[in-house]
């Protein structure tokens, strides 16, 4: 008995050593292994991986690279040579740990789907990552066997009435969205790439629905909690953290729906819209809207530190919101009280034709953007229930100024071709430069008026891999660390030459809305503290920015609308470049941009 018990107690420590993972990839797509599957003192541990027995080595040929001395072993591309057993032996004096993978590549991932009859689901299909996006999937329904037919779909611009409609255009997410399923859309369905690579197969199992009560609005109609703790030390690097965290996920998802082009737009603008559309959302609607611009679920003083933020950016930023309302909705009390109290907004009705109202709002976004942005719609629809607005301007004089006297270059774009463009230039500038390695860029730190900084992320070449690399190494944690790693560095005289620029881009906000979790808002949402008679429907979003460099220094302009129905002697930024528009004071992104053809 005694040998018994002595072997279970082995058998019991070497499983505490070891771990094993079974993982299912797809081809095309980025895998990093880490050695060490827990917190561990195996600091000098000597660390060897084996392939299906063989050791991989930094000579070895294939896909696979050692990372941090072994303690990493990334894969990419994924390719099916890579399928097998990945064995890490991590040993230090007679301790040994073990961890084995078994990767397995697929070509195609497989879901099943239940939903209910008559609501709507997300049908998921991906390219992997590591692919350019050319060409939409294309999706199939299985309607016999070996029969299919091919699902035709719109973009979503024509409203509710389509049954299916592709979410993401051109994007590596190829999601698509059945409305409505009724029973005779139960089924498989398969997406695949145009050149017939399959990409997933979705399963959809159509249950009928339990009886539900109409919606009412009888239990959310108490306003938004009070900020009981308005001295909180935490409240205001929680919101920073916040906006920073939203600012480097919404670049993160326009880049995808923009690969190539210029890329502006202002994170407070389109937070503090959505903030504001927080006070009046409750349910399901409340916490989308609450992951989407990353605060807490229990953060009750995001208004109230929105407020003061505002006020501490006032010097440089100019913000400003508006609501117009149609009159015949009533909005609640405690929502126009609270607009007022946290927004310094007065909802106003809107007037009785489409061209005043057109008129009113262009009008208003023209004086809020002192003219940078004059024009916003085109027309305001009869059914227009609720417009919201929110509009930001910005304008920060060069602490180092630029030789005034004209000069031209040439600024290399994607594709090779040189492009002349009239240049800011100074041999002797002052200028804060670092190579940042985690994000595998060259940046610069001009300072501006008002307290604020324009960093500029400056790729190793003009190729479209090189930018990409950038962006996506650009998470909130990497862009805080840089701005802190550049704050520790003083100021040299370096040779400055910057494209003269001039952008005024409208991203999709529609996509956007999507990609944030947002999707209940085009479809019906619960916004009863705001409106508690009924579900208000999100017909129109917008955002436009403009962001110049000048000679003068930095001016930019935002406006989102919401409608419910390393050192170098020189830095020559003359290629495809990231810029981050920073408030020093306030520690918050203000505008997020890239250039690619000044």
């Amino acid at each position: 008995m005694r040998l018994q018990a002595t072997l279970c107690l082995f058998l019991q420590l070497l499983f505490e050593l070891s771990s094993c993972t079974h993982l299912r990839v797809m081809p095309g797509s980025t895998l990093e292994l880490p050695c060490l599957s827990i917190q561990t003192e195996f600091t000098d541990a000597a660390i060897t991986w084996k392939f299906n027995g063989k050791e991989i080595n930094a000579q070895s040929p294939g896909s696979t690279t050692l990372k941090k001395d072994g303690l990493y072993l990334a894969i990419s591309p994924v390719t099916a040579a890579d399928e097998g057993d990945y064995v890490c032996l991590a040993k230090e004096t007679d301790v040994e740990m073990i961890r084995t993978y078994f990767i397995t590549v697929v070509a195609t991932i497989v879901y099943t789907i239940k939903i209910n009859e008559g609501s709507n689901v997300h049908l998921p299909c991906h390219f992997p990552s590591s692919s350019q996006v050319t060409a939409n999937a294309l999706w199939y329904k299985e309607t016999g066997v070996g029969m299919m037919t091919r699902l035709n779909f719109g973009d979503g611009s024509t409203g509710d009435d389509e049954k299916v409609e592709q979410l993401y255009p051109m994007d590596h997410d190829q999601s698509i969205l059945l409305r409505r399923t009724a029973m005779e859309d139960a089924g498989t369905y398969y997406c695949q790439s145009a050149e017939g690579d399959k990409l997933s197969t979705v399963n959809i199992i159509v249950e009928v629905p339990p009886t539900t009560t109409p919606f009412s609005c009888n239990s959310f109609t108490t306003a938004w909690e009070p900020c009981l703790d308005e001295n909180s030390r935490t409240g205001e690097p929680m919101l920073q953290e916040s906006i920073t965290e939203f600012s480097m996920k919404l670049y993160s998802y326009l880049k995808e729906s923009q690969p190539s082009s210029n890329l502006l737009f202002s994170p407070i603008s389109i937070s503090g819209i959505l903030s504001h559309l927080l006070l009046g959302a409750r349910g399901d609607t409340r916490r989308a809207i609450e992951r989407a611009v990353c605060v807490p679920h229990d953060f009750h003083c995001v208004h109230f530190q929105l407020k003061k933020l505002k006020e501490k950016l006032a010097s440089s930023l100019q913000m400003a919101s508006q609501i117009y309302y149609n009159p015949q909705i009533n909005l609640t009390e405690s929502f126009t009280n609270q607009s007022i109290q946290f927004y310094e907004v007065e909802p106003v009705k809107l007037l009785e034709s489409s061209e005043e109202n057109t008129q009113m709002i262009n009008n208003w976004v023209a004086n809020k953007t002192n003219n940078k942005i004059k024009h916003l719609v085109d027309s305001v629809s009869p059914s227009t229930q609720l417009i919201m607005l929110d509009a930001v301007s910005f304008s920060g004089q060069w602490m180092v100024k630029f030789d005034p006297k004209p000069k031209k270059g040439f600024f290399a774009k994607l594709d090779g071709d040189l492009k002349k463009v009239p240049l800011l230039y100074q041999n002797n500038y002052m200028l804060v430069t670092a190579h940042v390695v985690e994000l595998k860029a060259q940046v610069a730190r001009f300072a501006l008026t008002g307290d604020s900084s324009l960093y500029i992320l400056l790729p190793p070449s003009n190729t479209v891999s090189d930018l990409q690399q950038v962006e996506e190494r650009m998470t909130d944690t990497a862009v805080r660390q840089m701005i802190e790693l550049l704050k520790t560095r003083s100021p040299e005289k370096v040779e400055v030459t910057l494209p003269q620029i001039k952008l005024d881009v409208q991203p999709d906000m529609h996509i956007l809305i999507k990609k944030l979790g947002l999707l209940s808002l085009l479809e019906g949402s619960n916004l009863c503290g705001l409106y508690s008679e009924d579900m208000l429907v999100l017909d129109d979003v917008r955002h436009r920015a403009f962001l110049a460099l000048t000679d003068k220094g930095v001016e930019a302009g935002a406006i989102t609308l919401a409608s419910f129905s390393r050192s170098f002697p020189s830095f020559s930024a003359l290629r495809p470049f990231v810029m981050l528009l920073w408030s020093d004071q306030a520690n918050v992104p203000l505008f997020i941009g890239r250039v690619t053809d000044p």
